[in-house]
């Protein structure tokens, strides 16, 4: 598997090693923690297809999670890199080496994203490619993902799973969680009019075994526990943490999201007025006017899967963002 020691990758290896699975992870550097679970480290790297083809050598199933998180427009040929060729390289050899099946962790962002607070995505949706356009993560996940169940051919079986914002315990690079830890350090200005999912990393990484037995070949499955207002997100964090959620609303202006919040973190760096938010990252704001919604329905029947409790999840992820190990 690539990925393992991401957020996602991390909790997958944890329970395939529990169910009594080999596991052989693609490492760019030597991972002691790993081997001490019993994980055989293959060093290498997705844009390097000879290192994968002996990181899958003997498999029948690979498990692709290796990626980058970012929001920064600056980062866009990264992550084309990362997740485009990185996928492209990682199947042509897992199909060189004899793998027979690929689950590949793409995203929900690829279709579940809309303007219209009343759409609730489904896998059957076309692609948003417009609002995908603006950034560059969500493209490039979608080119990857595309580019991955074209490759589901010739007895050569190619899954994708796509969780939504991935919440609870175990973030050590705050890849997926910082947001929580804004909110608690009361770094969040106002409330953002759109709407979010989100699932917990320990059920999105059982849906990702699911799918190693019971997926159809060139499906995607979306993953999420939850549809909610931005503004109930953060009542719901209020609740379980006691840290007060913002109260300033902020109009719907999905064309002027960005510049606004740039607007906003200018002056609160040359102001050093904290309450405006210093940490305030533009294209976050900008995501926040949209709803990503989505309907798991389809991995609920085919998979056998079902998330936790959304609270669980919220009161884990508090707890292990703040220190207190779940």
């Amino acid at each position: 598997m690539t990925g393992a020691t991401g957020f996602l990758g991390g909790h997958l290896v944890g329970q395939l090693v529990s169910a009594g699975h080999e596991v052989a992870a693609l490492c760019r550097e030597d991972e002691p923690e790993l081997e001490d679970r019993g994980v055989t480290v293959v060093r290498g790297d997705v844009l390097d297809g000879a290192s994968v083809e002996r990181g899958a050598a003997g498999a029948d199933i690979a498990f692709h999670c290796a990626g980058k998180v970012s929001r920064r427009p600056e980062d866009a040929e990264e992550l084309y890199r990362v997740h485009v060729e990185g996928t492209r390289t990682v199947l042509s050899a897992c199909k060189r080496a004899g793998v027979k099946r690929v689950i590949v962790a793409s995203t929900s962002g690829t279709v579940a994203v809309s303007a219209d607070s009343s759409h609730v995505a489904s896998e059957a949706d076309a692609a948003p490619v417009a609002l995908l356009s603006r950034w560059p993560y969500y493209r490039s996940k979608l080119y990857a993902e595309e580019l991955a169940l074209a490759a589901n051919a010739d007895g050569f079986e190619v899954i994708a799973i796509n969780p939504t914002l991935l919440l609870g315990p175990g973030d050590e690079r705050r890849s997926s969680t910082e947001d929580i830890r804004l909110f608690l350090d009361r770094r969040i200005p106002a409330i953002p009019s759109g709407g979010l999912s989100f699932v917990d990393v320990r059920d999105a990484a059982r849906g990702m075994i699911l799918a190693m037995n019971a997926g159809t070949p060139g499906q995607r499955y979306l993953l999420g526990a939850c549809n909610i207002t931005v503004r109930e997100f953060f009542l719901r964090l209020e609740r379980i943490s006691g840290v007060k959620a913002p109260w300033l609303p902020v109009p719907r202006m999905p064309t002027f999201a960005r510049p606004a919040a740039t607007l906003l973190s200018d002056l609160a760096a040359t102001s050093q007025k904290k309450w405006l938010g210093d940490d305030l990252d533009p294209v976050s704001f900008e995501m926040a006017q949209f709803f990503w919604y989505l309907d798991s329905s389809l991995a609920e029947r085919e998979l056998g899967w079902k998330p936790r409790d959304a609270m669980t999840t919220l009161r884990d992820t508090i707890d292990d963002v703040r220190g207190v190990r779940t």
